[in-house]
């Protein structure tokens, strides 16, 4: 540890508030979401995630005791915050039938564009499938989304098929900043037109660009 690392405090606090032990957790998995999606678990470093969160290195480490643990609580958390939206959309009134359920969950998570590194932390997951750790936790997380499709909304295994690899296909151009061609390529202005129909300058608007770089 390097002598300002040693001498930095633990904690930068609101003015005039000390965050609870869970706030500050809750902060730090905030910040990690960020990190994570924009770094993936092997570029990014809890020092990173320490000063994006306004706290030091040895705090994160002293509340999450590694990397790997970190990522699994930014993973779990994720996965309720996606959960969580689909409940919602699942819940909500069908405006008189002019928004079926189908419709409300798929808008539900174009909305968590704006949980940024929400999707693309997920997809990093997604491709930790040999770690013992990381890959159980992606796998049990991927059969809960099944299982959502499949008990809740009460989808058959096609229907759930369809849902899940549409919401692949969102995450994968997210990743790759596809947004940047948009207008300038026929194929990729076409293909943002058929997944966002109904959405579309909102998610060119929230959509993070190779000019945004932590």
């Amino acid at each position: 540890m390097t002598s300002a690392a040693a001498s930095a405090p633990d904690v930068v606090d609101e003015p005039g508030r000390r965050l609870s032990s869970d706030e500050r957790r809750a902060q730090i998995i905030r910040a990690a979401l960020t990190i994570f999606g924009a770094r993936g678990y092997e570029g990014a470093t809890t020092d990173e995630v320490a000063r994006a969160a306004g706290v030091s290195q040895p705090y994160v480490v002293r509340l999450f005791g590694s990397k790997e643990n970190l990522f699994l609580a930014t993973i779990g958390f994720a996965l309720d915050q996606l959960l969580s939206a689909f409940r919602v959309a699942l819940a909500a009134s069908d405006d008189g039938g002019e928004r079926p359920v189908g419709k409300r969950i798929g808008e539900a998570y174009v909305d968590l564009i704006e949980v940024h590194g929400l999707h693309q932390t997920l997809a990093h997951a997604y491709l930790l499938g040999s770690n013992p750790a990381i890959g159980a936790a992606a796998r049990q997380g991927f059969v809960r989304v099944w299982r959502f499709f499949r008990d809740e909304m009460g989808l058959d295994a096609e229907e759930a098929r369809t849902f899940l690899a549409e919401g692949m296909l969102i995450s994968t151009m997210i990743g790759l900043r596809i947004v940047d061609d948009y207008g300038s390529d026929p194929q990729i202005t076409e293909l943002f037109r058929a997944c966002f129909p109904n959405k579309l300058p909102h998610v060119l608007e929230v959509l993070p660009r190779n000019e945004h770089r932590l």
